[in-house]
């Protein structure tokens, strides 16, 4: 996996040398058993349609929102058995050039949108048409958004009393001692038990297969013949899998931030390959706050401010500022940089107003919001459950422990706590999936785009030339020496002009393109 500090031969000899997942069944496509309960789900979600109707929170809501819900089973094994409901979400097309107002713009369906995760809710995103980058795209389609099973208003997951969700201040040490893995090790069995009593047998039946058919049975509750969908990031790799259950049903496909769908890597070798990529995206952050070393006073190399980054991780860890911020929190805010470029001008006058002695900043950035628990612990039970249910993973820590302990000596800086996040599913009970073969044959899958940014480290950019190269006929355009996940409506127009081509005409390059990367943040903030 490519990471911008890890480029060298040795680098790449490291990831290679990974030997992570345990054996297992080849993979390939699931039994026919399930497809005969998606078509069962299908045909009654057509009967019935989506019932639209004033959405909940609607008098806190702009625009012209409107939401239902589409039953699907709980196991497509037993489609006359027990039911999900999954909340929807829709604004209908507008109609209307945003160029010429006397123009009708003819429908062309529904866009359906899943933002990534696993445990992302997208059920706001309708609402993204009220901005100037999509009124194009939101005059031709109706903009619809869910929650996927076990998200928000589908059923919701928990694993954990979300009281107990923020344990802050916490620590983030990059080289853990033994007494702390064993500690971590014993926090992850016992989350990996709490998603299992709290949920029961429900819990093996939420996983990236179900969250494809689960998409089939959206598009026919919709009345659409063939979907038109939009991914974003662990998005791309359901919507992969759809494409592969059901290419005839697919009209267009958009993949931003692509995760590399190799059966090989689906998950645990990609997030080792995630960590890795991180790191490069943690050195890009750091150059370019050396770069503006007058501004924020970090120091003039990335050295520096590396230097002064673990000073204040030593500051923390003896007294979490505001009483809620330690290491661990500013290692998450940092982290929240590596996705999105805009976030640095504010992280770097955090850091810089901190170390000066004004704590508050860093505070306001960091600090756990105690309003969102139940949504994050949802958020997080649901990432849980569809990682660890969608294949095998090593059940020996000492697997975890050689793998990530040779890859923090190069890329510490989200190693070991990427570990954490995902080590329950070492002690997970139920029954994992076999990750299926993601791959479609000449001819039997439109025309697809995927858009990527060359130095992603969430979406590490080889997962684009993977899902290119097992996708037949699909273009990828990549924005060059840019790092920010999620490029569809961002400040690129390159990438955004390629995107609506191809939605409101079906218009593609030749197999790939390149766009030249979007702006660098100007600095701000701290004096």
């Amino acid at each position: 996996m490519r990471a911008a500090a890890l480029l060298s031969a040795a680098g790449s000899l490291l990831l290679s040398a990974l030997t992570a997942v345990p054996a297992g069944a080849a993979p390939g496509l699931p039994g026919a058993v399930e497809a005969h309960g998606t078509r069962i789900a299908a045909e009654r979600a057509r009967a019935a349609g989506v019932a639209f109707g004033p959405c909940a929170d609607a008098e806190d809501l702009p625009g012209a929102m409107e939401c239902g819900t589409v039953t699907v089973p709980l196991d497509y094994a037993h489609p006359t058995g027990a039911r999900l409901k999954l909340a929807v979400s829709r604004v209908k097309a507008t109609h209307t050039d945003p160029g010429n107002s006397k123009r009708k713009v003819p429908r062309q369906g529904a866009l359906v949108y899943n933002p990534g995760g696993p445990g992302g809710s997208g059920r706001y995103f309708p609402l993204i048409g009220l901005l100037p980058e999509w009124k194009r795209i939101g005059a031709a389609y109706d903009l619809v958004g869910y929650d996927p099973r076990g998200v928000g208003g589908s059923a919701p997951l928990s694993c954990q009393d979300p009281a107990r969700f923020f344990k802050g201040p916490s620590q983030s040490p990059a080289r853990p001692s033994a007494a702390y893995k064993r500690e971590r090790v014993a926090e992850a069995t016992a989350y990996a038990r709490g998603c299992a009593e709290r949920s029961g047998s429900a819990l093996r039946h939420y996983h990236s297969l179900n969250n494809a058919r689960d998409l089939d049975v959206i598009r026919a509750a919709l009345g659409e013949q063939k979907l038109t969908f939009m991914g974003s990031s662990y998005g791309t790799y359901f919507g992969a899998v759809y494409a592969t259950l059901f290419p005839s049903h697919v009209r267009r496909m958009v993949f931003d931030s692509a995760v590399d769908p190799d059966p090989a890597s689906v998950w645990y070798r990609n997030n080792l390959a995630q960590s890795a990529a991180f790191e490069g995206r943690w050195a890009d952050f750091k150059a370019w706050a050396a770069r503006h070393d007058t501004v924020y006073g970090l120091g003039a190399t990335a050295d520096a401010v590396q230097a002064g980054y673990e000073r204040a991780r030593t500051r923390l860890a003896a007294e979490p500022a505001g009483g809620k911020v330690g290491p661990g929190q500013l290692q998450g805010m940092f982290l929240e940089a590596g996705y999105y470029d805009d976030h640095w001008p504010y992280r770097a006058e955090a850091l810089s107003a901190y170390l000066k002695g004004d704590p508050q900043p860093l505070v306001d950035i960091a600090a756990p919001v105690e309003e969102a628990a139940a949504e994050a612990e949802n958020a997080k039970a649901v990432y849980t459950a569809v990682e660890c249910n969608d294949a095998p993973w090593p059940t020996d820590f000492a697997v975890w422990d050689r793998d990530n302990t040779r890859l923090a000596r190069v890329a510490p800086f989200e190693t070991w706590d990427n570990v954490w996040l995902n080590l329950p599913c070492a002690y997970w009970a139920g029954p994992r999936q076999t990750p299926v073969d993601v791959r479609t044959g000449p001819g039997e899958l439109p025309p697809t785009l995927i858009v990527a940014a060359e130095r992603d480290a969430a979406a590490p950019y080889e997962g684009a030339l993977e899902l290119q190269r097992r996708l037949s006929g699909a273009v990828l355009v990549t924005e060059r020496d840019a790092g920010s996940h999620g490029l569809v409506g961002g400040p690129n127009a390159c990438v955004n002009g390629h995107v609506d081509a191809y939605l409101l005409e079906g218009r593609l390059p030749v197999r790939r393109a390149a766009c030249a990367p979007h702006p660098e943040p100007r600095p701000g903030g701290a004096k």
